[in-house]
């Protein structure tokens, strides 16, 4: 008998009714749960929950009843026609339980009603119950108070509902977080442990991966001044150099009793509370303090001064087009490349029948030292071959950095001497052009002795360039000040490669014989996703601002004039895009930093497998090059009769640089436009292979005019035009 019920029940369960696969995905989506985890409950394999969610196939017994209870109790939780709590939710959707009321009309505030209530503009507002808490959560789209500047195009909500609420909150002193698209949440915390906690349970904030290997991003809440002082944190870090809260501070233990983690960096301008995954799930939560300075000025300009909606606004599409921020824009730039390229992925142990961590294929996976001549002065490397006070010559460090040159005043011509004004241009997002496409070294430095030379082979090189003669007027394109080797140097492989190519395109009478090398056998474009990714930010941005590819130059030229007035909250996201670019590629190589550091120790930096000074001495090295090629380029394009073959000596009216800084080139012009300076074909287009006009990276735009006059005089007095061609020094700007 008990066989035939056995087979009863079996022939029930067979028939479980299923809700359709769509309904599936999203109620396990619901949940915060993968299919990876569905599978391993089930006790099948993840194709086979793919398939079940796509309706390629339907579970069988026993499988079928235990996904069918799965989905029901799922169901019971995340009805298909209700809010997910701390989502906005209609009148009509919430049912009898909701109560729905205005907020106050106008700037004026509401009487305090406790924890829940809001004082701000009229809005529409919700409240969804939250079942699991037991309380009640009071959301609102209300619009921003009266603001001095536009706010930036709404930031839509993730497609994930783990993050329906998007990235990040602002939090103010009245306990309102402000969300991107204008979402209000009411905050009843006032301790920080209570705010981590009601982060991960109520709040519905956060980003998924930007690699199906990686992590999804922590929730971002950012405090104010006056939310600083609601939760009990000062107004000013009396720590100047160290920036953070000294370890005895009550709320550092307050966060230590509630069981909560801070990270290394301790609690500053930005803060990482955790606590141990579990289960494979993250317990995280960043902050970025405003009134400590987390947005430097230099990249955001004055983000940090915008009411609490503004911030939110600029904050979530920086999250949204590139990465939640997880501190400075250089140290954004560098969790980007992470992000896009993890060091791992899972790899199936067919031997223990489980999933491990692997090496994932042309990323960055381990640390490794770098080369000698690679490493700072005070690396430990460096540090026991040479005393302190020993200055490293160009045949013991690699020197691969930036232009910044001038030309000898005793070198203009009389031509250019005649010229009205003096016109800078400077190369769009000069190191993130240079990084598409860059092979470059994934592993250890492997040294070699009497190499050949291959451009194929990431590396740095010891060989002699001296013999290489250029035109005076130009700068030479091996050294960052522009002078004229002297002797044997260690360079790039961009570099020696550049060299190679003038060699053989001028019938050069120079061979290139290395010394010595240090190259990375295995290699790849290791930065092509960052760049991509920064690339389609940059234009998306920019589009934002009214600069769109497919103008002609003079509507371009027109667009940029104003383009940062179009909207100064989108054009502080262009600033810190263009900080993220830079400082990305500079963090490759960070230097130590506090007070506690002694000379010749390891410090926390050396320990990532992204701290690779030969990387950023590639990419910097291809963005000098790169400008180089196109200075030569102009030149050969305007002079008279071409170079004869051999040398690389100019005539009187080839177009020539007086000055360069990084990326912003200063030529002496009859017109204030570049128009009166960019060379042209007989057809009106520009000659092949100089700067072009345009909004893409490694295009030009105008950085600048001033009276030639004006430029003759900073050389003379030993300034460089380039650094102050906008009427400010381009440094202190961010540029």
């Amino acid at each position: 008998m008990s066989e035939l019920f056995d087979a009863i029940d079996a022939l029930i369960a067979s028939a479980s009714p299923l809700p359709p696969p769509a309904e599936r995905e999203r109620l396990r989506k619901a949940h915060g749960l993968t299919q990876d985890q569905v599978a391993k409950a089930l006790k099948v394999r993840r194709p086979t929950v793919v398939s079940w969610e796509s309706g390629k196939t339907e579970p069988r017994p026993p499988q079928r009843e235990a996904y069918a209870r799965l989905l029901e109790k799922l169901a019971e939780l995340y009805p298909a026609d209700a809010a997910v709590p701390g989502q906005v939710a209609s009148p009509e959707s919430v049912g009898a339980a909701t109560e729905v009321r205005p907020l106050s009309a106008g700037p004026a505030a509401e009487p305090d009603t406790g924890p829940q209530s809001v004082s701000a503009p009229a809005s529409t507002t919700d409240v969804v119950p939250d079942r699991s808490a037991g309380i009640t959560t009071r959301v609102s789209r209300r619009p921003a108070t009266q603001r001095a500047i536009p706010k930036p195009a709404p930031v839509p909500a993730a497609a994930d509902p783990r993050y329906a609420n998007g990235p990040l909150g602002v939090l103010d002193g009245d306990g309102s977080l402000y969300c991107v698209g204008g979402l209000v949440l009411d905050c009843p915390a006032r301790t920080i442990p209570a705010l981590v906690d009601w982060t991960l349970t109520d709040t519905h904030l956060g980003a998924p991966r930007l690699h199906p290997s990686g992590k999804d991003a922590d929730p971002l809440i950012v405090l104010t001044a006056a939310a600083a002082v609601r939760l009990g944190l000062p107004e000013r870090l009396e720590d100047r150099r160290g920036l953070r809260l000294p370890g005895d501070h009550k709320v550092v233990k307050q966060i230590t009793k509630a069981k909560w983690q801070l990270t290394r960096r301790g609690f500053g301008p930005w803060a990482r509370i955790y606590r141990p995954a579990t289960d494979g799930r993250r317990q995280c939560v960043q902050f970025a303090v405003l009134p400590w300075g987390a947005l430097d000025s230099r990249s955001w300009g004055t983000t940090d001064q915008l009411d609490p909606a503004d911030i939110a606004g600029v904050l979530g599409m920086y999250a949204t087009r590139v990465i939640t921020p997880r501190g400075s824009t250089a140290v954004s730039g560098l969790e980007t490349m992470t992000a896009l390229r993890p060091p791992t992925r899972p790899v199936r142990d067919e031997d223990a029948g489980t999933w491990v961590s692997g090496p994932l294929p042309g990323s960055l996976t381990d640390q490794v030292d770098p080369a000698p001549v690679e490493a700072p002065d005070e690396h430990p490397i460096v540090a026991a071959l040479y005393p302190r006070t020993h200055r490293r010559t160009p045949g013991e460090v690699l020197d691969e950095e930036a232009y910044e040159w001038t030309r000898d005043p005793q070198l203009l011509t009389d031509a250019e001497c005649t010229r009205a004004f003096a016109v800078g241009i400077d190369v769009n997002t000069a190191f993130l052009a240079a990084a598409n496409r860059l092979v470059l070294g994934l592993g250890a430095p492997v040294h070699l002795t009497q190499p050949v030379f291959d451009k194929k082979s990431p590396g740095s090189w010891l060989v002699d360039l001296s013999a290489i003669e250029l035109d005076p007027r130009l700068p030479s394109p091996f050294t960052p000040h522009g002078t004229r080797p002297e002797g044997p140097a260690w360079y790039a492989t961009p570099t020696v490669a550049y060299a190679a190519e003038l060699i053989d395109t001028y019938k050069l009478p120079v061979t290139i014989r290395p010394r010595e090398a240090w190259i990375r056998i295995e290699s790849g474009p290791y930065l092509d996703p960052w760049y991509k990714h920064l690339a389609e930010a940059y234009k998306q941005t920019m589009a934002d601002l009214g600069v769109v590819s497919g103008m002609t130059e003079t509507e371009f030229l027109a667009a940029m004039e104003t383009h940062k007035q179009t909207d100064p909250a989108v054009a502080a996201v262009l600033s810190a895009i263009k900080s993220t670019v830079k400082g990305g590629i500079g963090k490759l190589r960070e230097r130590p930093q506090g007070t506690g550091y002694k000379f010749g120790e390891r410090w926390p930096a050396l320990e990532r497998p992204t701290w690779r000074p030969d990387i950023r001495a590639a990419v910097i090295s291809t963005a000098r090059v790169n400008m180089h090629r196109k200075l030569l380029k102009t030149a050969l394009a305007t002079q008279t009769a071409p170079a004869p073959s051999g040398h690389l000596t100019l005539d009187e009216d080839a177009l020539l640089p007086i000055a360069l800084l990084s990326d912003c080139a200063v030529y002496l012009s009859d017109g204030p436009s570049p128009l009166d300076v960019l060379p042209r074909t007989a057809d009106g287009k520009p000659a092949p292979g100089t700067f072009r006009l345009g909004v893409s990276p490694g295009m030009v735009k105008h950085e600048g005019t001033q009276e030639m006059l004006w430029a003759v005089q900073m050389l003379d007095e030993g300034h460089n035009p380039a650094r102050h061609i906008k009427g400010t020094d381009a440094a202190i700007d961010g540029e």
